[in-house]
């Protein structure tokens, strides 16, 4: 015993050397990342947080707090930057070609659609780093079909990337309970409301309603669309919380970030601190386990149907999750899950990994699937293949659709903003613009 226990002994020291030396490089690394600037320090004092929300906390609350959120970035902030260039990317630059004040509406903050006549409702819930602007192609689709659609901000978005070093999914959560209240109000009652996540907000759209399945005073959504959803993320993020832990030293002030970038998108951030990572890993741990409790009491079949559309390659979320940690876990029809293949034109299949090929468990399924893909190798033309909950049998249509030239596979953010959108799409030919658009851009060339 007396050997086994100085073994022990050993490993745990080894362990923990291991550990502090990981920590302590990390801390160093974090210096070749480029100096902090105002928007990475200063995060709105008045964001809203879980604890504020009450019972009797409404949208008005909440977006009264945002206009003082608001308020404040233009004042710590926007106010506070010297003279620059305006033609330099730069969205807390006045009259930069990234400000928001160039787009259509300011879709930083929580907006909504109100259709002439009521049918329904739906909240709107955006991803980690993004803000509501990503779903307003989808809240336009709503409204023209009669459903009200809220677009809401979640807490620590929109704004600053610093907010995101202290917000936590729990404030999140805390907002889409505010949002799904006031949409269930303002659809007005025997109407049906759905719950719209993307991303991140895939997440908290499906553990919004595992915890209204317990919790009867929170509105139960008829029907969950999840795009590109994040139930999963690479087990890395567990270890996240290492990579700050010097970050209260002002030496080591850039551990806190995990990218820090300019930032040129006028409604997203590139600059990614470690908090944000860390909370994503709760999020999904903690759906995760509740998934898994609710397969095992049967409680997961009182779900809403839920419709997912996700691309095979995704390397923001993991596709595998949403597959095998959800949807084969439903038990009862009325569930689909659409899934975006790569393109699999012959001349291009030598460049994907083998593992590509088929992620899919075996049919039957206990939902329907419907796959996007290739009507052959020969072919650019797409068409879709469906497999019914149950079926073992898959019947394929045309969609008179084929793949753009030059692209073969999409992305995470491919599936919300169609090819027209005035910041992320591609554009009509010869069509100009007031702000920058990424979606159009196509540098190429070496670096200077």
């Amino acid at each position: 015993m007396g050997i086994l226990k100085r073994w022990a002994v050993r490993v745990v020291w080894a362990v923990a050397l291991v550990l502090v030396t990981v920590v302590v490089g990390r801390a160093f690394e974090s210096r070749r990342l480029p100096d902090l600037e105002l928007w990475h320090r200063v995060a709105p004092a008045r964001e809203v947080r879980a604890a504020d929300v009450t019972a009797g906390f409404t949208l008005a609350d909440y977006l009264a707090r945002e206009e003082e959120v608001f308020s404040e970035v233009a004042r710590e902030v926007s106010g506070r930057i010297g003279p620059r260039d305006a033609s330099v990317p730069n969205r807390y630059v006045s009259g930069s070609v990234s400000s928001p004040t160039r787009q259509a509406f300011d879709g930083n903050r929580t907006f909504e659609r109100v259709p002439a006549q009521i049918r329904g409702g739906a909240l709107l819930v955006h991803g980690l780093t993004d803000a509501p602007y990503s779903l307003h192609a989808v809240a336009d689709l709503l409204a023209s079909q009669g459903i009200y659609a809220l677009s809401l901000r979640m807490p620590g978005h929109g704004t600053v990337p610093a907010a995101l070093t202290s917000a936590t999914w729990e404030d999140w959560m805390a907002a889409v309970r505010v949002g799904m209240r006031h949409v269930r109000q303002r659809a007005g009652e025997g109407t049906p409301i759905y719950l719209v996540g993307y991303s991140n907000g895939g997440a908290l759209a499906v553990k919004y309603s595992l915890d209204a399945l317990q919790m009867p005073d929170l509105p139960k959504a008829d029907r969950l669309v999840l795009l590109s959803p994040m139930i999963g993320v690479s087990p890395f993020a567990r270890f996240a919380w290492m990579m700050s832990v010097f970050g209260w030293v002002p030496y080591f002030e850039q551990s806190r970030w995990l990218d820090v970038l300019p930032e040129y998108l006028p409604f997203k951030y590139t600059s990614f601190p470690v908090n944000a990572g860390r909370q994503t890993y709760r999020l999904t741990t903690a759906l995760s386990d509740q998934l898994r409790q609710a397969a095992e009491s049967n409680r997961i079949r009182d779900l809403p149907p839920i419709l997912t559309f996700q691309s095979l390659v995704d390397t923001t979320v993991r596709t595998d999750a949403v597959i095998h940690e959800l949807y084969d876990r439903l038990d009862r029809d009325g569930s689909e899950l659409v899934l975006f293949d790569v393109n699999r034109q012959s001349r291009i299949a030598p460049f994907f990994r083998a593992d590509s090929a088929d992620p899919l468990p075996a049919a039957p399924r206990p939902y329907r699937l419907t796959v996007v893909t290739n009507a052959s190798p020969d072919t650019l033309d797409v068409i879709e293949q469906t497999t019914a909950s149950g079926s073992r049998e898959m019947s394929a249509r045309p969609l008179g659709l084929a793949w753009p030239p030059m692209v073969f596979s999409l992305t995470h953010i491919a599936l919300p903003f169609p090819p027209s959108d005035a910041v992320f799409g591609v554009g009509a030919p010869g069509e100009t613009t007031v702000g920058l658009r990424l979606g159009a851009l196509e540098p190429r060339g070496e670096r200077p």
